[in-house]
């Protein structure tokens, strides 16, 4: 009697337009298609254990239980938010039961990163004798939240979020389904599918607010703001999209496209980002990436941390915006980077050498009577300021860690060090200095 008054229950437009067959799944045919991984073992008939990696509205759901019916396996779902221990126990032991029958089981867990370690690790054994097979989603990224045991049993397989034509096309079947046209114009109809970011349960959601309109009203842009509610972009702080995002920023200062990183930084505000740790990442391009091109650099992105600092959100994020835009106009350098890290390389291969005993100071009568200081040149004595002795260990020939690049404040750098090599060069050959 229940499944009767389940039937006639109301349903959500999402759910009466989930795909019924593999092939009618939108947007991710690089795994489902003839020649791709999951529509070759579709093709074969057998399943091995996966993790469906992607973000929320692509289809993973779908495609566990689709997969299921096509290689005809029970499938079992659980939630690993509402699902702990004794629930998988239950399924294991159906899974055994049903396998002594001649049937496997799939089993779908959802939002598997949120099982702990030891949860994973409970999979294992009922992975590796076939009483199960798994299928994992995930909106995280697998190598930050998965096991490595768990990962090594399954693969990993990537969806897309959906592209524009993508959602066109779930539009298409929705109006098709209701039997007329959303009440949009074709300006507001673009508007929506941006709106969706990617996620065809949520355009599916918005649209279904917009079928219960009177059919007489037409919205535009303006009106279609009004009418459904826009979710925030995508972004969880403390997870993949946190590093994606400022690696994004990063990347485009380092670049020179200003434009692009003042795009990606206000992602990462409208996504409720610290702005201090913005701040903190910007110092850190200063130093890694403009360096000694434009010694100001540093000062700027200093100044901006402390101007946030001073005034909070959200005066203070236009330091931060100005910061941006004259990190990503500076010229750029990582000489400074390249050079520490050559130095590093070598320090850890020269290990415990001392320096130059000309170069020691000598506080004591046995400091002085074993050479300690001895033939020092006080530099600020010669003509040029510049005495031109070595000051690498004895026992280690002379290196050129720092490399400055010929541009910005740099390109006045370079011209000293090689005015340097100069004189250090005649005065190795016994020659008059300049």
């Amino acid at each position: 009697m229940s499944g009767l008054f389940e039937a006639q229950a109301p349903r959500p437009l999402a759910d009466r337009l989930r795909p019924q067959r593999v092939e009618e799944i939108v947007g991710q045919d690089h795994l489902i298609g003839v020649n791709a991984p999951i529509g070759r073992m579709l093709a074969a008939g057998q399943i091995s254990s996966m993790i469906l990696w992607g973000p929320p509205g692509c289809g993973k759901t779908t495609l566990a239980r689709l997969i299921a019916e096509k290689v005809d396996l029970h499938f079992e779902m659980l939630s690993a938010i509402f699902s702990g221990v004794a629930d998988l126990r239950k399924i294991f032991e159906a899974a055994k039961q049903r396998r002594l029958m001649g049937r496997g089981t799939l089993l779908f867990i959802d939002e598997i990163h949120r099982f702990n370690r030891s949860q994973q690790d409970g999979f294992l054994p009922h992975v590796e004798d076939g009483t199960i097979v798994l299928v994992g989603a995930t909106t995280e990224n697998p190598s930050f939240e998965l096991n490595a045991a768990l990962l090594s049993r399954c693969q990993v397989f990537v969806l897309n979020r959906l592209h524009e034509s993508d959602l066109e096309t779930l539009l298409k079947r929705a109006e098709d389904l209701m039997g007329f046209a959303l009440p949009l114009t074709a300006e507001a109809r673009t508007a929506l599918i941006a709106m969706a970011d990617g996620d065809g349960r949520y355009l599916l959601n918005m649209a279904e607010e917009l079928f219960r309109l009177p059919p007489d009203v037409t919205l535009d842009p303006a009106a279609l703001a009004k009418a459904v509610q826009k979710r925030a972009p995508l972004y969880d702080k403390a997870q993949e999209g946190h590093y994606n995002l400022i690696s994004a920023l990063h990347k485009s200062l380092r670049g020179s496209d200003t434009d692009a990183a003042l795009y990606w930084l206000a992602r990462m505000l409208v996504g409720g980002e610290d702005p201090k740790y913005i701040a903190r990442r910007l110092v850190r391009f200063a130093v890694e990436d403009v360096g000694l091109a434009d010694p100001q650099a540093l000062t700027q992105a200093l100044a901006a941390w402390d101007a946030y600092d001073r005034l909070g959100s959200p005066e203070g994020e236009l330091a931060i915006a100005q910061c941006v835009i004259y990190l990503g106009t500076a010229p750029k350098s990582n000489a400074a980077y390249e050079a520490l890290s050559a130095a590093n390389d070598a320090a850890r291969k020269t290990g415990s050498l001392t320096p130059p005993k000309h170069i020691l100071n000598a506080p004591t009568r046995l400091m002085k009577d074993l050479g300690y200081g001895k033939g020092y040149a006080y530099d600020h004595n010669t003509a040029e300021g510049f005495s031109g002795q070595n000051y690498f260990p004895d026992e280690m020939a002379r290196q050129r860690f720092y490399q400055p690049v010929e541009r910005g404040f740099e390109r006045d750098i370079l011209k000293r060090i090689e005015y340097w090599d100069r004189l250090r060069a005649k005065k190795a050959q016994g020659e008059p200095q300049e």
